[in-house]
């Protein structure tokens, strides 16, 4: 009885008892066959992405003759001033000491800056940027760090022919187009940084009394994405699609986003005692100027503070800001002001008067959204006089200006450039901002 009951039990499990051996030895000769050849089917290790990948960044080893030379050279960069204090501690200037017992800025990484040294402080960013690159087959962009602002400073007052104030531009361009970079788009995927207007760098004749150089005329130049202060336009519209427009330096060089959070909360618990102010002088000499019609307005309004003395002075400047819920901010020389820039990290509202001056400038770092961080008179109703501006910006309801000083704020860290060879972690600065913009408009054209 036994045994008949073993044999039925054999039967029932013949499978597991005599096939399942077979099965197991098969699957391990097929596994030793994979691993001998170094190949595992069922194992394979996921790949790291790079982060890395598209932002790759190569820089050239430029003559010095075209950076480094125009710093040892600092003292004759502008005819008036002296640039060498400015262009100490890597482009920032000398640090800013603050006297007074108010506490205007915070204690760290504030610095006189100069407004034209934005090419040396771009440049020493990027000598810390995460992507670099020596292999410039991997880079998506190359970057030409020709100090063309400092350059041009030196001949744009003093009468120098156009043959001495190309010869850099026309060198340059000569170097870059010898380069094997250069050959793969012949400059499309290349960038570099003007730390003046655009018209400094676009001379439309070749008449000695015309102004600036003929550098962004050159053929070679055409190509190249160039970062300024201020990109050239007409009463309507930008005018060379290879221009942009990113912010002057201010004063502030933060080393960490702690220090961007600490200033935030600062400047939105600042109270503010003067409805609107205005920081600058007159323009007499320019007769489409509405900056005399600004200073009467000042003047007749209680609610307003004027400033037009203080400008080597950037702790009363940075004070007067952030005591003020507006800050007026017409052209001057040009369409644009540093002072923009200055009033935006003291959380003041700007007040334009010409489209210009913001809304068609620096499209990578402010919202498209105009009204939102700003207030906008144009320029024919103060010069009609079909406008009072104490009685504009009064009449703008509390809920708005909170809105709008809340955007400004959220702006600043878009609008300062860090200290060089720090890092921000969560945040971006102006420079990487530009950065970004920068590497998708090299891709587009890619495509």
């Amino acid at each position: 009885m036994n045994m008949l009951m073993l044999k039925k039990s054999l039967v029932k499990h013949w499978f597991v008892i005599f096939i399942s051996p077979f099965i197991l030895c098969v699957s391990c000769l097929i596994l030793s066959k994979y691993f001998m050849k170094g190949v595992s089917p069922t194992f394979h290790a996921p790949k790291k992405l790079d982060p890395c990948l598209g932002q790759y960044i190569y820089v050239y080893d430029l003559p010095s003759r075209f950076n480094d030379d125009l710093l040892k050279g600092c003292n004759t960069l502008i005819k008036w001033e002296n640039m060498c204090p400015y262009l100490s501690n890597l482009g920032l200037g000398p640090k800013i000491i603050e006297e007074s017992n108010e506490t205007v800025i915070s204690k760290k990484n504030w610095y006189a800056t100069h407004q034209f040294s934005l090419e040396v402080i771009f440049h020493n960013i990027m000598k810390d940027y995460k992507c670099l690159t020596n292999d410039s087959s991997l880079a998506s962009a190359i970057y030409v760090p020709y100090y063309a602002g400092l350059d041009v400073g030196r001949y744009l007052w003093g009468g120098f022919n156009i043959s001495i104030r190309d010869e850099s531009p026309n060198q340059l361009v000569k170097w870059l187009a010898q380069q094997s970079q250069w050959k793969r788009m012949y400059g499309k995927d290349h960038f570099m940084v003007g730390g003046r207007v655009g018209y400094d760098f676009r001379r439309g004749s070749d008449k000695d009394e015309d102004w600036g150089t003929k550098l962004m005329f050159l053929p070679e130049a055409s190509n190249i994405t160039i970062l300024l202060i201020e990109s050239c336009a007409d009463k309507e519209f930008p005018l060379y699609e290879n221009e942009f427009a990113i912010p002057y330096p201010t004063y502030f060089h933060p080393s960490n986003d702690d220090e961007i959070f600490e200033w935030q909360r600062k400047m939105r618990n600042r109270k503010r005692e003067y409805l609107f102010s205005f920081v600058g002088a007159p323009r007499p000499n320019l007769t489409s100027s509405i900056r005399n019609e600004l200073i009467d307005h000042c003047q007749s309004s209680k609610s307003c503070k004027l400033v037009g003395n203080h400008f080597g002075d950037p702790v009363h400047v940075l004070d007067v800001f952030q005591k003020s819920v507006f800050c007026l901010q017409p052209p001057g020389d040009s369409f644009t002001r540093r002072s923009t820039f200055d009033s935006i990290l003291a959380g003041c509202i700007p007040v334009f008067f010409h489209p210009h001056s913001a809304y068609k400038q620096y499209m990578w770092h402010f919202p498209k959204n105009n009204s939102s961080y700003s207030v906008f008179i144009p320029e024919t109703d103060v010069k009609r006089k079909r406008v009072m501006i104490n009685e504009t910006l009064f009449n703008v309801q509390e809920s708005e200006v909170l809105e709008m000083r809340d955007e400004v704020i959220r702006l600043i860290p878009k609008i300062v450039y860090r200290y060089p060879s720090s890092r921000l972690e969560t945040l971006d600065d102006a420079f990487d901002v530009a950065v970004k913009g920068v590497l998708q408009r090299i891709e587009e054209m890619k495509r």
